[in-house]
């Protein structure tokens, strides 16, 4: 097994993530197999209960893991399944060894950080980093592993410490440490700044850590005498120096190490004929041209998101790839409207009347509606209004997770005339329960007890927009993250009503899947499709939403029609209409993205 450490220094949010994945796929398409860990040195022992303000969004994994949301970006630029235990944090790592004390596997020993602390690091990297990811049996090659927070962080010492002595565990030509640093321009000066840099490689050298190479962020591409700088002062080839500067997508960073060589830099330090195969030499064709195509997008399709964290983008990240996934797709270039949810209710007419008209501006001029998962009683009412407003308005509507409790609620209150429909979740006292807390459920502990991880769903009705969209599946695998559910009891008043329930567990009984026939596009998913949306193969409700708000769902029906499964079967072709480009192929949509970030974290939303 190979290794690859990705470590981060000067400041934090330079990109470690999206350098670590892109040296996934560089390497993936040298012919290599590729897994990835993320080390997380914070003291939670998962990313279950911290606020997505915190810490970005929670991804969710097939096996119920509660993971950093940088496992996402590996897991769509890799094409990969990872588990919760590619995600290591300082809390399992303590749990881990404290299990051990109880059991008395120590031998009454004094249970230290050094040797105990640090060798049940080196031991689950070793361990993780054989488990298959890719379909297949067969362990990866290398296994690249993101060290989180900044070179210096106090609760990052013990992974130094540890991943320093794995490095000459391992052995040389089987260990490479890639650092993530920044070169900033001073606007007094103009030039490009060394010492920062510096710094951080000699506080690295110092923790017993050498950098291999150097991926260097930078507004513009580096100057040539500041790359012979670095090299001097810094210790490293030139040839290991690589500039990852500001681009226009960020499916160009795979690009910029392949032209650069990284590849090359990597393959030589870690002597990869070794593993048995002759590395190919990269060609990332599809990369190349997603990214080409996306910087050639002109057609907009706006989507209103509609949510109570519109103030953090990493809130819904996994919601806004699955977008643009799905956009590029369709040949539209994606614009989202954030709609703070609060902002839609009528108490902010009278409290902020400005936000309150913005709010609404953006939802009327929206071509389509999403009203992602979340948690808690703030910003639920203008939901329900989004929700209205989508259905009384024939506006295309996905609802993921609490989305579609909500539509529910809607549906309930407005056409059902059942004005004290609710949610038990925001009024335990409500006497007309349309959404409650699962039986299975834990009211006493907060952790990794909802309902987690890959699920299966069947359709109910073949015909329905959601089957289509699926190429005709009977079911489908999808994850979960939830902890209320419709209420069963309520199921065949509501579609006396008129709102179908089309997708539905293996029981029967935990609905999954709402649709309303008579509206344009009106689906509500209780599980989160985005999670298992990548580059190649958008998210089927997502592409049916962008397809519905640009005018083109007829046409993707058509064709998805023709598919047996695109998630559980391989089917030829289909035949679509021949005067429009195929959406399909081999039962998968073709020709996705996966950005919408600058290389700098800038957001080509705000645009």
């Amino acid at each position: 097994m190979k290794y690859v450490l990705v470590t981060g220094g000067v400041v934090s949010g330079l990109g470690k993530g999206v350098t670590a994945s892109s040296i996934g796929v560089v390497l993936k398409d040298c012919g290599l197999r590729v897994t990835s860990i993320k080390i997380d040195p914070y003291l939670n022992t998962d990313a279950g209960t911290m606020s997505p303000f915190e810490h970005g969004e929670v991804f969710v994994l097939d096996d119920g893991g509660e993971v950093d949301l940088d496992l996402g970006n590996y897991e769509r630029f890799l094409d990969i399944k990872l588990t919760r235990d590619n995600n290591i944090t300082t809390g399992k790592i303590y749990q881990a060894v404290i299990d051990k004390e109880r059991r008395g596997d120590y031998l009454g020993k004094t249970v230290q950080v050094v040797p105990h602390i640090t060798d049940e690091i080196q031991e689950w990297i070793e361990r993780v980093a054989m488990n298959p990811v890719d379909g297949t049996e067969e362990p990866a090659d290398v296994c690249v592993i993101e060290l989180g927070g900044t070179i210096g962080d106090i609760e990052s010492m013990p992974f130094i410490e540890a991943l320093g002595q794995f490095s000459y565990r391992v052995g040389a030509g089987n260990f490479c440490l890639v650092h993530v640093s920044l070169v900033p321009v001073l606007n007094v000066v103009g030039e490009q700044k060394t010492k920062p840099t510096q710094h951080s490689v000699r506080g690295l050298r110092g923790l017993g850590l050498i950098p291999d190479i150097l991926a260097c962020r930078s507004t513009q591409p580096l100057e040539e005498n500041v790359k012979v700088k670095l090299a001097q002062f810094c210790h490293v080839p030139i040839s290991n120096i690589v500039n990852l500067h500001d681009v226009t997508n960020i499916w160009h960073i795979p690009l910029l190490l392949k032209d650069q060589k990284a590849h090359e830099a990597i393959l030589k330090v870690l002597d990869l004929q070794c593993v048995g195969k002759v590395p190919r030499e990269p060609k990332l064709i599809e990369w190349t041209e997603r990214a080409s195509k996306f910087d050639r997008l002109k057609t907009p399709v706006r989507i209103a998101m509609v949510g109570k964290y519109t103030g953090l983008s990493d809130s819904y990240l996994s919601v806004l790839k699955a977008l643009l996934h799905a956009s590029v797709a369709l040949d539209r270039k994606l614009v989202v409207d954030w709609v703070p949810s609060c902002d839609l209710e009528d108490s902010a007419a009278k409290e902020t009347p400005d936000a309150y008209e913005k709010a609404w501006d953006l939802l009327k001029g929206a071509h389509g509606v999403l009203v992602p998962g979340g948690f808690g009683d703030r910003g639920v009412q203008g939901k329900i209004l989004a929700a209205k407003y989508a259905r009384e308005n024939n506006i295309p509507y996905l609802g993921i997770c609490l989305g579609m409790q909500i539509a529910v609620i809607e549906y309930a209150r407005s056409v059902m005339k059942l004005r004290g429909a609710n949610s038990t979740e925001f009024d335990p006292a409500t006497t007309t329960p349309c959404v409650i807390f699962m039986p299975e459920g834990s009211k006493t502990h907060m952790g990794a007890t909802m309902r987690l991880g890959s699920r299966r769903t069947f359709f109910q009705i073949n015909t329905c927009k959601s089957a289509k969209l699926y190429g005709n599946a009977s079911y489908v695998d999808e994850r979960h993250r939830h902890r209320y559910e419709v209420n069963p009891d309520m199921v065949t008043e509501f579609e006396k009503a008129g709102l179908s329930f089309v997708g539905k567990d293996e029981s029967g009984t935990r609905m999954e899947i709402i649709e309303l026939p008579t509206h344009r596009f009106f689906v509500g998913a209780q599980f989160h499709p985005e999670f298992k949306s990548r580059p190649g193969k958008p998210s089927p409700l997502f592409m049916g939403l962008v397809a519905a708000s640009s005018g083109q769902l007829d046409l993707l029906l058509q064709q998805t029609s023709g598919i047996v499964s695109s998630a559980l079967k391989r089917s030829s072709p289909c035949n679509g209409v021949t005067k429009q480009p195929k959406l399909y192929q081999n039962g998968h949509v073709k020709n996705g993205l996966v950005n919408g970030y600058y290389a700098n974290g800038n957001s080509i939303l705000h645009t």
